[in-house]
């Protein structure tokens, strides 16, 4: 019998894991998703057809995202974005043919003109952005249904530097300028393949004009009087603790 390997088994943005939120153990397929060389861990898609084992549960990776350390999560991350990027890479961009994997590096190659893909990251910039010394900027997504408000985000264009990244989506989700841009930290972010990348940066000018289809509202709020912030594990949760009692990001 071949040793057990440990599995990250998805359905969808949810994980198998029992009730302690451990991982299972199972026998390698061909077809799993082998990304770590210190120890035996694969990565597969949950079949159709195939049953739950009993013990064990799906559970959203969000949800994980607070419970579990933030190596856990990242390793989490990993399997998902790699599956994601082998399952939308099942033919070439430059002639449709199907692919098939590399075997010794992550690649989906074509037989018939030999192009490579590689796993691609989507790098997204977020900001917090103080007034004063005890104000923070902070915004209500216009599609979230909730009542959390976060940070100002998104996705880096073609051909900008990050820096002016995060100037360009400040002026043009709430109309403000903002100085003294500096950079904080990172966080893999696997919806669905992106890397958040964290900014701080202060008020200069401007009054608040939202881009209504991307933000529903934003206000500058007192540090001690905040509305509902986003979970904790979140970059997000992370930098507004930054701003606001001093806290390391990195834990």
């Amino acid at each position: 019998m071949s040793e057990l390997s440990l599995a990250y088994i998805f359905h969808n943005h949810q994980l198998m894991v029992d009730d302690n939120l451990e991982l299972p153990r199972v026998e390698q397929l061909a077809d799993d998703l082998s990304f770590s060389c210190d120890e035996q861990v694969i990565a597969r898609d949950l079949h159709v057809q195939e049953a739950i084992p009993e013990g064990y549960q799906l559970v959203p990776i969000r949800q994980l995202i607070s419970q579990w350390s933030k190596p856990q999560f990242e390793k989490a991350s990993r399997a998902l974005q790699l599956l994601e990027w082998r399952r939308n890479h099942g033919f070439c961009s430059h002639c449709g043919h199907a692919t098939e994997v590399h075997p010794t590096e992550y690649a989906m190659v074509c037989p018939a003109c030999n192009y490579h893909q590689y796993p691609r990251v989507q790098p997204c910039v977020i900001t917090v952005i103080t007034r004063g010394e005890d104000e923070i900027l902070l915004a209500k997504n216009a599609s979230n249904s909730s009542n959390i408000y976060g940070l100002i985000a998104g996705f880096v264009e073609v051909g900008e530097t990050l820096e002016e990244a995060v100037q360009r989506e400040t002026l043009e989700e709430v109309g403000l300028n903002i100085k003294n841009i500096q950079y904080l930290a990172s966080q893999p972010w696997p919806f669905p393949s992106n890397l958040m990348i964290a900014f701080r940066a202060e008020y200069e000018s401007g009054d608040l004009v939202l881009q209504e289809q991307e933000i529903s509202d934003a206000q500058f709020f007192k540090f001690d009087q905040l509305p509902e912030i986003p979970f904790s594990g979140s970059i997000a949760h992370a930098m507004i603790q930054h701003v606001i009692h001093n806290r390391a990001i990195s834990e």
